[in-house]
């Protein structure tokens, strides 16, 4: 299989950089790090791509097996480094993402040497002594929901997820996404991601480690981010004056400020 068309894979930026890979989360593709590339291309290299079932990938590859859990995102991950012979690259996951490139850099330890969180959950589910955000009965009846009219679930999640409600074109751009991605696929990567409890991973990180998170996310709560900050070792939060799940759409300037200081400091 050819990865990189496998994972519609893009490379940008400067040759001579260290390489910043760019993962966008469920429902999306790369093109939601349009705001974001801009910022990075004169001082780095940029690889981004598409996860298998999501925007232009293959979907002949596409494996409901294997991409039941987050491991088969992070094996696309992994394989995209292989194929691009990267080497400590940085890797800026947003949303599951976030997740998926723990367990990447877990799998491939020599391909990444650092990674950017953008409003990471390692458990959307409450716990005891742990806030997700969702009880077990939301996030069945969420994926009930998906599963019985995604289209419809697309329209009413998407400007729930991307907050801004004064800017409706933001949420309006997420559902086109949501919509864009083929049901069946969408059903396999949210059972996944909203299933998934990442948490114990998180204890195993050891490269530099950037957590961003936004004022108000209605899908990753405060108290996630202050979970993920004190669980990985040595990790820095920074809270973006941002509303929202998807701060690089809707507040690009402080997100990208933000990775630029961080990527900055790795030198």
């Amino acid at each position: 299989m050819d990865v990189e068309r496998r994972n519609n894979v893009t490379v940008t930026g400067n040759p001579r950089g260290r390489t910043v890979v760019l993962a966008h989360g469920f429902g999306c593709d790369q093109n939601m790090w349009r705001l974001t590339v801009p910022a990075l291309v004169d001082d780095h290299r940029v690889v981004l791509f598409d996860y298998v079932g999501s925007g232009r990938s293959d979907l002949s590859a596409f494996s409901p097996e294997r991409y039941a859990a987050l491991d088969g995102y992070a094996r696309d991950v992994v394989e995209v480094c292989e194929a691009l012979d990267l080497r400590d690259a940085v890797f800026v996951g947003h949303s599951v993402s976030a997740m998926i490139g723990v367990l990447a850099a877990g799998m491939a330890p020599e391909r990444i040497g650092a990674l950017v969180m953008v409003a990471p959950s390692p458990r959307y589910i409450d716990d005891e002594g742990y806030r997700g955000g969702f009880s077990a009965e939301d996030i069945e009846e969420l994926l009930a929901s998906l599963e019985a009219n995604y289209l419809g679930w697309s329209a009413t999640m998407a400007p729930l997820i991307m907050g801004n409600a004064d800017r409706p074109e933001l949420g309006e751009e997420l559902k086109n996404s949501f919509c864009a991605t083929d049901p069946a696929m969408a059903r396999v990567f949210a059972q996944a991601t909203f299933l998934s409890d990442s948490r114990d991973d998180l204890k195993s990180v050891s490269v530099p480690t950037l957590v961003l998170e936004c004022l108000h996310d209605v899908i990753a709560p405060r108290e996630v981010g202050a979970f993920v900050h004190r669980t990985i070792p040595g990790a820095e939060l920074v809270t973006l004056d941002a509303t929202g799940h998807c701060p690089h759409l809707s507040a690009p300037e402080a997100t990208n400020e933000a990775i630029t200081d961080f990527l900055a400091r790795l030198q």
